[in-house]
Order: C-alpha cells, then structure tokens, then sequence
C-alpha cells in the first residue's frame, strides 16, 4: 500500500501532507510555492510510492464555486492526466483554514511563529488528509 499525498492548493504556496505507507498517520511536508508545485510533486512521486491524491476543494458554506475553485480543479486534471491510475479524492475545505489556525492557537503556537507563511497552509493540508484517511481507513 502507499502513501496518501494531499494537498491544500493556493495561488502562492501549498501546503502538503502525506500519510505513512499504511495510512494511519498524516506528516507534514510543508509549503511548497505553487510556481514549482508540479516538479516537487513529480520528484516525490519517483521516491515514494504514492497511492491516492487527496485535495482540498474550496467552496463557499452553500456549496457554491470561490475565486479559487477552478484553479484547484485545474490542478485536479493535472494531477489525473500525469498519474491516472492514481485515485484522486476531494475533500471539503471551506473550514480547513480555519481549523488550522484554531489548532495551532490550541497547541500552543506563539503567535509570531503562526504567523509564517505557510505553516497555516500546511496544517490545512495534514487536516485534509486526516479526514480522507478516516473516512477510508
């Protein structure tokens, strides 16, 4: 079995996250800037076997698309078009963000260090995948 890698998409950075080979665990991987997103992906692929692709789908609390919602989709087609035999699951993200933040603040944080770009990316991204890995555990 391998590694579920998710992803909370965003124009700038996006945050990563991989389960362990049986799927039980979410480990950040950290942000990685969207500009070089699809080399980063491509790299880890060839040294990890990866066996479903899990992204965080932005939507408005009715359902209804954001600004960021067909970037997301866009980077979904790629994903399927360079790995088809990879699953790729979407997960609901309208709270991620701030889930994430609420989980940094209660872990006990210092604000200067939530404040890192990235960091909020990247627990958004651990949090996707901890919902897919339990609702396919």
């Amino acid at each position: 079995m391998g590694r579920a890698l998710a992803f909370d998409y965003g124009m700038k950075r996006t945050g990563v996250a991989a389960s362990d080979p049986l799927r039980i665990v979410a480990t950040p991987l950290g942000a990685v800037e969207t500009a070089v997103l699809k080399t980063w992906i491509e790299a880890y692929v060839q040294r990890e076997q990866v066996s479903d692709f899990v992204l965080g789908m932005p939507t408005r609390t009715d359902g209804s698309d954001t600004h960021a919602t067909e970037p997301v989709r866009e980077f979904g087609r790629w994903l399927q078009e360079k790995w088809p035999d990879t699953p790729l699951h979407w997960v609901d993200e309208r709270f991620s963000s701030r889930e994430a933040r609420r989980s940094l603040i209660e872990s006990g944080v210092k604000k200067s260090r939530r404040r890192e770009k990235g960091l909020t990316d990247t627990v958004s991204a651990v949090l996707l995948l901890q919902i897919y890995l339990q609702q396919h555990g």
